[in-house]
């Protein structure tokens, strides 16, 4: 019968198909974002005899920002909001300290400390900034978040058992890498979580274009001053340079951050953050691949765990958007 109530099940049961499929979605930006984030380690590689630690991290920014310029000239389905002054200083923020920190502090780290302990200490990101959340947004630790980003964390472990044996946290000489790489860690935390809360005024791709911006001017002022012989020797790359840096510009500053930006939109930090412990598994991906290197059982083993992980935390997430789908009888 018209208006009865027979049609109510398949209504009631049509949103599940789709959060599904936009999990299925949001998973695959994820792995696609940490894919390119895990090649910058192999650009970077391909520049560093040429250009200094801020050259690398900066110079990309000025071929960057202006790409991102036409994102502000979308087409919008309302007004876009126009920044204020006080606005302004809330992008020159995240882009001091958390771009400008992050870039420069991990950049720096891998040209004076040593490899495997800046790979270890990278993976303090997503446990900082799942407690940096919690404090700045009110975000939940809850404990399948917890287990989750601890799974991950060992998994990554794992996979770096022989930088571990050969790690050196203490020694004098590679003291100086380990802080800057924990002070880089910490810009992109603070980057990540400040933006979060950015985008409860402004359009996600707007604060990754304004904080670009703010970011800009920062960087070419630190190479200036710090590396002043950086454009000419930017012009003498050779093609497989050039390739590596517009990889670095486009792909990683452009691309990755567009597609994460448009994830974080929608997830809580701690779950998105939680992606990242793929960039380890796909930077040892790469180099099999690149490099030649054979693929070891605890690699394998560790590559499992952070595939779990990563499942988990996206599950999680899920779980959650399913109790407040359902109001809060389920919470209770």
């Amino acid at each position: 019968m018209p208006g009865s109530g027979a049609e109510n099940p398949a209504s009631a049961a049509s949103p599940a198909p789709a959060r599904r499929d936009r999990r299925l979605l949001v998973s695959g930006i994820l792995v696609v974002v940490n894919l390119m984030w895990a090649g910058q380690f192999v650009a970077i590689k391909y520049v560093e005899s040429s250009l200094g630690p801020f050259a690398i991290a900066f110079l990309p920014y000025a071929v960057a920002t202006p790409l991102m310029l036409p994102l502000l000239a979308r087409k919008r389905a309302a007004p876009p909001v126009r920044p204020t002054a006080a606005d302004w200083i809330k992008f020159a923020i995240a882009g001091l300290f958390g771009q400008v920190v992050c870039m420069g502090g991990i950049t720096w780290a891998g040209v004076v400390g040593k490899a495997s302990n800046c790979s270890i200490l990278y993976l303090l990101i997503p446990v900082l900034s799942a407690v940096m959340a919690s404090i700045m947004l009110g975000e939940r630790l809850t404990p399948l978040r917890v287990l989750a980003l601890g799974i991950g964390l060992g998994g990554v472990l794992v996979m770096s058992a022989s930088d571990l044996r050969n790690a050196a946290f203490l020694e004098s000489r590679f003291m100086k890498g380990n802080l800057l790489m924990l002070v880089g860690c910490l810009g992109a935390c603070f980057y990540n979580v400040y933006c979060k809360r950015l985008m409860g005024s402004f359009d996600e791709l707007d604060v990754l274009t304004y904080t670009y911006l703010t970011t800009t001017p920062l960087g070419l002022i630190i190479v200036a001053l710090t590396e002043p012989d950086a454009f000419a020797r930017l012009a003498g790359l050779d093609a497989r340079g050039w390739l590596a840096f517009a990889f670095l510009a486009i792909v990683v500053l452009g691309l990755s951050m567009i597609l994460f930006f448009a994830v974080l939109k929608s997830l809580p930090v701690t779950v998105a953050l939680a992606s990242t412990y793929m960039t380890p598994l796909f930077g040892v991906v790469l180099a099999m691949l690149l490099l030649g290197e054979r693929l070891t059982a605890t690699t394998a083993i560790g590559a499992i765990l952070v595939l779990g992980a990563t499942a988990l935390v996206m599950r999680s997430d899920a779980a959650q958007e399913r109790l407040a789908a359902g109001g809060g009888a389920a919470a209770g």
